[in-house]
């Protein structure tokens, strides 16, 4: 059996009766995204409630880092993900690289001033588990309400897209949660927010790879 071939005519009728797919706002993705993590995280500490001395905690560079690290690799990863739904335009992921790399220059400096038995301990902690169970609970919510937006754009490589979508919510999850959270040596927060926000990026991209495809 023979398929008709359409004329212009109709081809044009067919386009006209489609459904318009809905405009890509960048700024729809950066407001909802950031909205759902701050109710996520204004919830939490609802429960959790602030460190009592968190004033005091923010004044050393070290603690500072454990919550400004996050919100950094979180803004610049959010840009990324927004950018990564035009088509063409270039994407430099080395923008990615400065908040993990000040990471490790902490968590060695932590690793050389404390003595070799205890190493273990200061990585482990008392909270680790709380700790990467939050996070990642904290970054579901964000990842849904960006991949809601972000799928109106174009993007060329879905997976892509959505780690950088999950990194984002990741690590403004670690963001929030470091102002309750009271273990302040580098090997604990490098090791636990880091493997958390990661685990975030890999549900990014697995959720991406499927909702983001043309």
């Amino acid at each position: 059996m023979t398929r008709k071939r359409l004329s212009t005519e109709d081809f044009i009728a067919d386009l006209a009766r489609a459904p318009v797919p809905k405009p890509f706002a960048a700024s729809s993705i950066a407001l909802w995204t950031s909205a759902a993590t701050a109710l996520g995280v204004a919830l939490w500490l609802s429960l959790m409630g602030l460190r009592p001395d968190l004033g005091t905690a923010l004044s050393a560079p070290v603690t500072l880092a454990k919550t400004g690290l996050p919100a950094l690799l979180s803004v610049s990863a959010l840009w990324l993900a927004i950018r990564s739904a035009y088509p063409g335009k270039g994407l430099r992921l080395s923008y990615l690289l400065l908040p993990p790399a000040m990471a490790l220059v902490l968590i060695a400096d932590a690793a050389a001033a404390t003595p070799a038995p205890f190493l273990t301990q200061a990585m482990v902690g008392s909270t680790a588990m709380k700790c990467l169970s939050a996070v990642l609970g904290l970054s579901l919510l964000p990842i849904a309400a960006g991949l809601t937006f972000l799928k109106n754009g174009a993007s060329t490589n879905p997976a892509l897209s959505g780690a950088l979508l999950g990194l984002a919510a990741g690590a403004g999850a670690a963001a929030g949660y470091s102002l309750a959270c009271t273990e302040d040596s580098p090997l604990f927060y490098v090791v636990w927010y880091g493997l958390a926000i990661a685990s975030a990026g890999g549900v990014g991209s697995l959720a991406g790879s499927r909702l983001l495809r043309w």
